[in-house]
């Protein structure tokens, strides 16, 4: 692989992950206004005006700018010089779909007013995007490398659990986004207990709050369960098993990173690492259920093959 390659490839993962913590700082500040009902522009102004809010809403909007142009051109390449692998092919169209759906979603947002659930999922599809373009990032890196590591095949039973777990997580993080778009953060002012109740009242924000807690902890189970799954098949498949680990630590990192929100009523820089914290699981969660794939026809492996050879 180019060493612009390369470049391209990780400039696209980490301005992606830059729009998601921009994003999250916009709605961590309350800046969603800060340009007014105005887009592209700010006010209808090329630059942002002298407030907070206003330049931290611009600078997502700059950020998501440049990850755009990274992301598009990534995709023309994998789908031009990488079509025959069906993985990188379906990686570029999820990147830009993804990537002009979360465009879409902000500009309407900011032009005409949207409900908490559909605020909601605003960072759900960014993190569906970087995912999208981490993977497409490690599969050139494989394929230039020592291969993907999919020839021994896992067990239906791993590669239900590795996507059961991805698609739980992506719920937990819904809740999540849901509690912050209701106001619901601090419904429960104390943690791990609500209101000093093991099972409190369940009406209005509480109950926003309380399922968002209970999907988190169940969350830790399922990643248990995947490390379980992973476990019996280490020796044949260690990079599943290691990712499972990684995913359970993240998790309890970022149960511990949400107590600690509620405890320290709101720190901005707990409440980022908390957004940190589930953009890097779900990517590692999108890695294990790469991994657990099968390797492609024939004609792609040989062709893989033949590339390795001419790089090296």
């Amino acid at each position: 692989m180019s060493r612009g390659l390369k470049g391209l490839a990780w400039l696209a993962v980490g301005s992606m992950f830059a729009v998601l913590m921009a994003g999250a700082l916009v709605t961590k500040t309350g800046s969603g206004e800060g340009c007014g009902a105005s887009w592209p522009l700010c006010e209808g102004q090329w630059l942002p005006l002298s407030n907070q809010a206003s330049i931290i809403e611009y600078s997502h909007r700059a950020i998501s700018g440049v990850a755009g142009i990274a992301v598009l051109a990534l995709s023309v390449i994998l789908v031009r010089s990488y079509g025959w692998r069906p993985e990188l092919r379906w990686l570029a169209g999820v990147s830009v779909f993804f990537l002009l759906l979360q465009s879409a979603l902000g500009a309407w947002v900011v032009l005409a007013p949207q409900p908490d659930w559909m605020l909601a999922l605003h960072f759900g599809i960014s993190l569906a995007a970087f995912a999208g373009v981490l993977l497409a990032a490690v599969m050139l890196h494989q394929l230039h490398g020592a291969g993907t590591g999919r020839e021994r095949p896992v067990s239906p039973r791993l590669r239900s659990w590795a996507w059961f777990s991805l698609v739980f997580v992506y719920l937990v993080v819904y809740s999540g986004a849901y509690v912050r778009h209701t106001n619901s953060n601090l419904a429960c002012p104390d943690w791990p207990l609500c209101g000093g109740q093991l099972i409190p009242e369940l009406t209005g924000p509480v109950a926003i709050q309380f399922a968002h807690r209970l999907a988190a902890a169940l969350a830790v189970v399922v990643l248990a369960g995947l490390v379980r799954a992973a476990a019996s098949e280490r020796h044949e498949r260690p990079d599943v098993y290691r990712a499972s680990l990684v995913s359970l630590g993240l998790v309890l990192a970022q149960a511990l990173t949400g107590g600690l929100s509620v405890l320290t009523r709101l720190s901005l820089l707990v409440m980022m690492l908390h957004s940190a914290i589930i953009t890097v699981l779900f990517g590692v969660l999108a890695y294990a259920c790469l991994q657990v794939m099968p390797e492609p026809a024939p004609a792609g492996a040989e062709r893989d093959r033949r590339l390795a050879v001419s790089v090296r």
